[in-house]
């Protein structure tokens, strides 16, 4: 008599398993994340690499490991080999989210196309006919000649198809359509996800084979599937942008081969994504005369300065609780330095509405934003332009004090490049020989930028 399959359920935020289903996951807190799921009694796995995780390993010292960079080769877009590190390695596996519409299989068709005329390529889509992808290719003037489709959604199929092809490279479009024979449950949810992705993640291991996994994003803008996802796999890159907006920045959140928060700038153009040389051109696309609440700072992204402009408005509040609005920027970190500026300040900003966005869709995550920020909400209140040749950077703790940020010399030299000739920086931002053509006013309180502005 078969046995009765056991029935659990699986936090979909944290991947944690339980026996019983509750409304608030016991490990995360989260409410309504428990979906039910089926564990098999062997367990599931692909037949021909059931427990199978990699190369059988033997205990080696550090010394007799050897780093083999000729396992990274490059994906024909610059930007893009940036995000991954300088390349994409061997036998690694890549998830790439965002947005529907976004442009992920734009991209990833493009690099297949490529691709394909130097190595073999595999483009498996679980979403789209073979007839749209090849229209698709072909709108954008792609070379496809030699990149090979597979229309199918059965992973064990698709690992036998890659046994026979052999390619280098493999395009999954998208994980969420992906079903693995022995779980039972619909596409999409924990348990699919979760050992869909492992079996490609060791079939990737064994064979050497590059893939890219396309994933959705909720609601919130997170990978949709469990958690357990972003752990499985190597590297996480995210593409963000808004329709109303031609460009795109993809950024990395997770790589085990290069630096994380590593950034790249595209453009969404007719014949696809075009790669930006020069990202703060884009960003510094200013009016021809100075307006009150914009002021440019000098961000570092993974590797590289970046100038981006940022923008403060201040309007008469006519409510109780004045609205606080970010672009961009973290919500809690602007209340925060409003309360900064009021107390070491004395510029207070209760009875006003401040809105503030990050020109170009840039999401800026570090804290040498702040200086420029209260920089931005002070010149908009006193309806005063700042000099249009003038960068702001610096960290603003809530004693008042500015604080150094990493990389400053840097940051100066990158503002000094694109033209500009006054920068307010911390002082322990201030290089010793300065910098060429750039007077540089270097402040140690809130209180002595304010009177440099």
């Amino acid at each position: 008599m078969p046995s009765k399959r056991k029935i659990s359920y699986i936090c979909i935020g944290c991947g944690a398993e339980f026996s019983k289903w509750s409304g608030q996951c016991p490990s995360c807190k989260e409410w309504d994340c428990l979906e039910e799921t089926y564990a098999e009694p062997g367990g599931v796995g692909c037949s021909s690499f059931k427990g199978y995780s990699g190369v059988v390993s033997e205990v080696r010292t550090m010394a007799d490991v050897k780093s083999e960079d000729a396992l990274r080769f490059s994906t024909g877009i610059s930007e893009l080999d940036r995000v991954l590190g300088g390349g994409l390695v061997r036998g690694s596996v890549v998830l790439i989210g965002g947005d529907p519409g976004v442009g992920k299989s734009t991209c990833l068709l493009q690099v297949c196309c490529n691709l394909s005329a130097k190595v073999p390529v595999l483009y498996v889509t679980g979403e789209e006919s073979l007839q749209q992808i090849a229209m698709r290719a072909r709108r954008l003037g792609l070379p496809d000649k030699h990149l090979k489709l597979l229309a199918e959604t059965r992973i064990e199929r698709i690992c036998q198809a890659a046994l026979q092809e052999q390619p280098k490279v493999m395009v999954i479009d998208s994980i969420q359509t992906m079903q693995a024979a022995e779980v039972c449950s619909a596409p999409g949810g924990v348990s699919q996800v979760r050992e869909s992705a492992s079996q490609l993640t060791r079939f990737a291991k064994h064979t050497g084979t590059a893939i890219f996994l396309v994933g959705h994003v909720t609601k919130s803008g997170d990978l949709a599937g469990p958690r357990v996802l972003e752990h499985i796999i190597d590297v996480v890159c995210y593409i963000e942008g808004s329709r109303d907006s031609r460009f795109r920045v993809l950024r990395a959140v997770k790589n085990r081969y290069g630096a994380v928060n590593e950034l790249g700038v595209f453009a969404m153009t007719e014949t696809g994504m075009k790669e930006i040389k020069n990202p703060s051109a884009i960003f510094l696309s200013r009016l021809d005369e100075p307006m009150p609440g914009s002021v440019v700072m000098v961000v570092w992204e993974g590797s590289r300065p970046l100038l981006v402009e940022i923008q403060a408005l201040l309007d008469q509040s006519y409510s109780e609780t004045p609205r606080r609005v970010t672009v961009g920027l973290d919500q809690n970190r602007l209340a925060m330095l409003l309360a900064v500026l009021h107390k070491h300040g004395g510029v207070a900003s209760y009875d006003q509405d401040v809105f503030i966005n990050i020109v170009g869709g840039v999401r800026v995550m570090e804290t040498s934003v702040d200086l420029a920020l209260l920089s931005a909400i002070v010149s908009s209140l006193r309806n005063q332009p700042l000099p249009d040749d003038m960068v702001v950077f610096g960290e603003v703790g809530l004693a008042g004090e500015i604080r150094p940020v990493p990389s400053g010399i840097e940051r100066l030299r990158e503002a000094a490049k694109h033209g500009f000739k006054r920068a307010i920086v911390p002082k322990a931002n201030v290089p010793k020989k300065g910098i060429k053509g750039m007077k540089i006013t270097a402040v140690r309180k809130l209180s002595e930028a304010l009177e440099a502005i």
